[in-house]
């Protein structure tokens, strides 16, 4: 996902990253991390190239990352996958060119259920394929990058969520914060959940708001964290991340969701890095000045909205934990999961009356 400019204004911009880069290529001058923004950035419109049809769009995703996993969440919300079709990729990244040794990239692949298990880049460890995996039933593809060259990208970051046209062959929107509008509003008239609205035109001012710190200092922050090249950038990703977490926690102290009793994107948003956090961010990314399960209100927040049945369908903690113990050789050589998943999401929360 390309999502806002997460570069701090303390941190001097390195070169473009290569073609074929991944998140960890992302680094500026003095090593912090700096998300590339999305190359593909158009939107469904009836009057545009890409009018609202139901069958002609396909949505691809990665259960692992929030960014794409809350997309998917966007489309159960609204009742839309019988509308759109989806594809699942294995969460261990590998190389996408293998018989290439001067192109290294590694990332997504898709694999059918039953497929011989995985490794990692590294060729350590065995993978499952299960049953969540979807390949490419559109195009054929072998990995998310072939769906970016089928599209003539020239940007070189093969990331998901991706929204493809079936019609056109190519690709609408890589961008989360896009693609959930859309979803939200130009398919209503297919939704078997059309009532149901993330972005309510009367919290506009508030959500954006609240987005204005939770992105940069909490969803992208564990990224910043966990990606940092140099103990400066990561003291400053770490200990604003965990002051913007109280921020967070003391909102939900006093109402159910971040702008009030009505459920919308930035409350989605901030659920998806939340529910990741413990089983991976606080260990894999460094986050470990205190779990989500330390904190007084954010653990029942996360029950809450977890506990929603088009949002839980949408979680897959073994596609979550897999995806970053072992697509990052360098940062976990030999691929090996930790045990825990993290606190009962089941349990009760209590904050349907607040």
């Amino acid at each position: 996902d390309g999502v806002e400019d997460s570069l701090p204004a303390s941190h001097s911009r390195s070169p473009p990253p290569k073609m074929g880069h991944s998140a960890l290529d992302e680094v500026s001058a003095k090593g912090a991390f700096v998300r590339t923004a999305a190359g593909f950035r158009s939107t469904i419109d009836d009057a545009g190239p890409y009018p609202a049809q139901e069958g002609r769009y396909h949505l691809y995703v990665a259960l692992a990352c929030p960014w794409a996993c809350g997309t998917l969440s966007a489309l159960y919300l609204k009742g839309l996958d019988d509308v759109i079709t989806v594809s699942v990729v294995h969460p261990t990244w590998q190389r996408t060119r293998p018989d290439d040794d001067n192109d290294t990239h590694a990332g997504w692949w898709f694999r059918t259920p039953g497929d011989a298990p995985v490794p990692n880049s590294a060729g350590h460890g065995a993978n499952d394929v299960d049953d969540a995996c979807i390949p490419d039933t559109v195009n054929g593809c072998k990995t998310i990058r072939d769906v970016y060259e089928l599209a003539k990208d020239t940007h070189g970051k093969y990331s998901t969520p991706v929204l493809f046209d079936k019609h056109t062959n190519t690709i609408v929107s890589n961008e989360s914060l896009d693609i959930l509008p859309i979803l939200n509003s130009k398919f209503n008239q297919f939704a078997k959940h059309p009532e149901v609205d993330l972005f309510p035109e009367d919290k506009q001012a508030e959500t954006e708001a609240l987005n204005a710190w939770i992105y940069p200092n909490i969803n992208d922050g564990v990224y910043r964290s966990g990606f940092a090249r140099s103990q400066e950038a990561y003291e400053d990703a770490v200990h604003k991340l965990f002051e913007h977490l109280e921020k967070a926690d003391e909102i939900l102290s006093k109402q159910r969701f971040l702008s009030g009793d009505q459920f919308t994107w930035v409350d989605l948003r901030l659920f998806h890095t939340l529910i990741r956090f413990d089983p991976v961010y606080h260990t894999y990314f460094k986050c470990n000045i205190k779990r989500i399960e330390d904190f007084k209100h954010l653990p029942n927040f996360v029950r809450d909205v977890y506990q929603m049945a088009p949002i839980k369908r949408s979680i897959d903690m073994t596609h979550i934990k897999m995806h970053y113990y072992t697509s990052h050789p360098v940062l976990n050589t030999y691929g090996v999961i930790p045990a825990n998943n993290g606190f009962d999401l089941e349990a009760e929360h209590g904050r349907e009356n607040m």
